[in-house]
């Protein structure tokens, strides 16, 4: 049976145009709801790696002292006034906090008592040592003295190219010392002790101890610090890589450098330092500038758990 042209063009049209594009429309922006509630899971929820590097030469005390380190948190709120990562760190009861600088964000700009009320919490969870990273010295020097004053007046210990001695008993009972150093940011003042001369006062004072040193930029490991026979050098500074994708460390760094390395976890120096010379780098917790979202890059606490090799 044949067909009129209008009858033809009728049967060939789409019954149902109008409901098909509303399901396109649904399926788009359901995708799209997914997309951004992922993207605030993985920039919100708080990440706990733990890690349980050894060392044959670790004071008998510190055998499996648990250290916190904290990074970048970039005046960040994790929860009403930073509970959630308060009680992430508080349940980890850590003997140590080791905060890596960029406690501020310069986009930001300094909030007023927020250095203060972050520094008392961590502090009443364990002794608390920091460092300053590069968002503290860009508020300008008045605002980087200001944090730091603020975190000491709230029970925080604050390193500027500074070493100290820590003590410790261990589970067996016995005594350990070591030693802990922190530099300041190289934004810092033009004149300020170089962490060459840091190096040097360490063994002046302590001989050649177990020590740990505390610094903000994890570019300046190798080649650099790795130079200074510190134990384990401590850093954040590359958030991790911003966009961890599949077998990358990272997409960019903080240096708008592509397919950066040193960006999470622990590296040997690759630049003719101390031939043990090996780097932490913490993920860190907050972004800076806001958009810059994480990728697969959850924000990290990090819990540093020492071991004593005993085999040797």
């Amino acid at each position: 049976m044949l067909r009129s042209a209008a009858e033809e063009a009728a049967f060939t049209m789409p019954k149902h145009p109008k409901r098909r594009t509303r399901r396109n429309l649904a399926v788009l922006a359901l995708s799209a709801l997914c997309l951004a509630g992922f993207l605030y899971w993985d920039n919100t929820a708080l990440q706990v790696t733990r890690f349980d590097p050894v060392f044959s030469d670790l004071p008998a005390g510190f055998d499996g002292c648990r250290i916190v380190v904290l990074s970048d948190l970039h005046g960040a709120s994790f929860g009403a006034h930073n509970a959630d990562l308060l009680a992430a760190v508080a349940a980890e009861q850590p003997e140590y906090i080791f905060f890596l600088g960029d406690l501020e964000d310069k986009y930001r700009g300094p909030e007023d008592g927020y250095p203060a009320e972050t520094a008392r919490g961590l502090s009443a969870i364990a002794p608390t040592y920091y460092v300053t990273g590069n968002h503290e010295w860009a508020l300008g020097t008045a605002g980087a003295e200001s944090v730091k004053q603020a975190l000491r007046l709230s029970g925080v210990t604050v390193l500027s190219n500074e070493a100290v001695e820590l003590t410790l008993t261990g589970p067996s009972g016995g005594e350990g010392k070591m030693v802990l150093a922190g530099v300041d940011d190289p934004n810092a003042y033009a004149d300020q002790k170089t962490p060459e001369e840091l190096a040097a006062e360490v063994y002046a004072d302590w001989g050649d101890p177990f020590w740990l040193l505390l610094a903000h930029r994890n570019n300046r490991f190798d080649g650099g610090y790795c130079r200074f026979g510190a134990d384990l050098t401590l850093c954040g500074h590359a958030h991790g890589g911003i966009w961890r994708l599949p077998g990358t460390d990272g997409l960019i760094d903080t240096h708008q450098q592509w397919f950066p390395s040193f960006t999470s976890g622990f590296y040997p120096c690759t630049d003719g330092g101390h031939p043990a010379a090996e780097v932490f780098v913490s993920r860190g917790l907050g972004n800076s500038p806001r958009w810059a979202l994480r990728l697969f890059n959850r924000p990290q606490v990090a819990v540093i758990t020492l071991e004593k090799d005993n085999a040797t």
